[in-house]
Formats: structure tokens, sequence, C-alpha cells
């Protein structure tokens, strides 16, 4: 009987095995594709514990995600409230079975309530206007909506061309709450807001917030000083009424908190308007 020989037997072997390794290759490749470990489609259900998310989810096409909000976000009609940003009923929370959570903090949503649920956290938590444009492009790649979200990306870009340059830069105290009179400090959108409409925000206090003296106002000596309504400072008296700013020569403006204090699609909008405002007070 004649012998195989030793280097044709090889050959086979060699064969064999690279066969073997193909088709394990392609039962891999079936598999990530139809049972993808973390791909962005996966997420399905969203609970939105940040209100200035929302409008962002809506403009990129993904308000179907949504399942669950907090009670303060007018955007989604058909969501379940779920209690408060900083304080959500985890129970009902759960009983939504999200795969998605968005909060503002680790802050609002910490370690601690992360603990007691099954679904991914992701935190917004933009502080300048960039940032959001950052967030809105990772939230877009999340959910698959990536064209979308460029596509929004653009357009705020583009809001911000009607904002005209300015002769002088004004400065500004932003009035967060009257009682106690608490600001918005560097990390505040607020901060980045007055910037690109061409302002400085006079406190530089490395916080979202700062509680400051009335006599620190009148020393500071802004030209314009921005108070909020809404509800961080509801029904606030105002500033040209409250006696111990008569003598601080500054013009005040009213603004709608939501407009202006949440760092989401409206920032932009804000920015301009604040723009207008400084032209109109003659620093155009």
């Amino acid at each position: 009987m004649t012998q195989k020989p030793e280097h044709g037997r090889n050959m086979t072997e060699r064969g064999k095995s690279g066969l073997l390794i193909k088709i394990m290759l392609a039962g891999i490749i079936i598999c990530l594709t139809a049972f993808p470990a973390s791909g962005a489609w996966a997420y399905k259900r969203i609970v939105v514990l940040y209100p200035a998310v929302s409008p962002i989810l809506i403009e990129i096409g993904a308000l179907d995600m949504i399942v669950g909000t907090t009670r303060s976000d007018h955007a989604v009609k058909n969501a379940v409230r779920v209690g408060s940003h900083l304080r959500p009923n985890i129970e009902l929370l759960n009983a939504l079975d999200p795969d998605l959570i968005i909060a503002g903090s680790q802050r609002a949503f910490p370690k601690e309530m992360k603990q007691r649920v099954k679904a991914d956290i992701f935190y917004y938590n933009p502080v300048t206007l960039d940032e959001i444009l950052v967030k809105i492009r990772k939230i877009g790649d999340m959910l698959e909506r990536r064209d979308r979200a460029e596509k929004l990306i653009l357009r705020l870009k583009k809001r911000l061309e009607d904002i005209r340059p300015l002769t002088t830069e004004p400065s500004v105290i932003y009035e967060v709450m009257a009682e106690p009179l608490r600001v918005a400090g560097e990390k505040s959108i607020v901060t980045s807001i007055v910037s690109a409409a061409g302002g400085r925000n006079l406190v530089k206090i490395d916080r979202k917030h700062a509680v400051i003296s009335t006599e620190k106002v009148l020393q500071l000596r802004p030209d314009f000083y921005i108070y909020q309504v809404g509800p961080m400072n509801k029904n606030p008296v105002p500033p040209g009424e409250r006696p111990f700013y008569k003598s601080l020569k500054a013009e005040f403006i009213k603004v709608d908190e939501l407009e202006f204090a949440r760092p989401g699609i409206n920032a932009f909008d804000a920015a301009v308007r604040l723009n207008r405002i400084f032209r109109g007070a003659g620093h155009e």
C-alpha cells in the first residue's frame, strides 16, 4: 500500500484548518449583525430626567422612544411622569422598563440611584453652547440619528450668525434667585449665552450658582442686571423697585428662566435675543 506523502497530509490539514477558521469568522459576523451587544439602535425606551433634552430628542426624530419624563417637562405630552429630576420615583421608573435614562448630572442621579436601575445612564450636563452641540452629536450617535443630529447642529450654528458684533462689551449680573440672592457663576450656561451675545458675566466664581450680597452687586457695577422669572425665582420684586438697588446704574432686564437657564436648543435663541438687547441699549 502506497503511503501518502507527509507534505501532502500537512497541506490537507492546513486546508481543513483554514476552512474551519473561515466558518467560525462567518458565524461571528452573523452573530454580531443579528445580536449587537451594545449597538446604538438597541436603545428603544428612554426616560428623560432633564427637560432640556426632550426638545433635542423631538428634533432628531426620537419622540416615540420617550416613555417617561419629569413633571416639569412640558415638551412631551404622552409620557409617564416619574417625579422630579432630583427625586424620581425609582419604582415607577423601573416599571417603565427603560434601556436608557438621560439625567442632568451625577448629583441629580447619583451612584446609589444607578445601582437601583438596570438601564444605561447618560449624563447631559453641558455648560457652554459648544458643549450642547457635542452632546447633541453624542445623542444622535447613541440613537442612530446622526444625520438628524447634524442637521440640528448646523441649524443652531446658523442661528448664531444673527448675532452682530458690539462696539463695547457690556457687563452682566444674572439673578437666579432673589431671596437669598443667588446669581449665575462661571459654570452656568448663562455665562456662555452672555459671552456669545457679546457681553461678560462679572461673577467669576467657578460654580453654576453663587450666593452674593447686594453690596457686592453695587460694587461690581454691572451695565445690565438680568433677572429670571420661573420655577427658581417665582414672582420676584423687580430689582428697580428694591430699595437697596436705587443707586445701581444698570439696565434691569426680565427674562424667562426656561429660555435662559436650561442648556438646550433654547440657549441659542437666548443668545440672539440678548445680543439684540445689548444693541438696543447703544452697545452696537
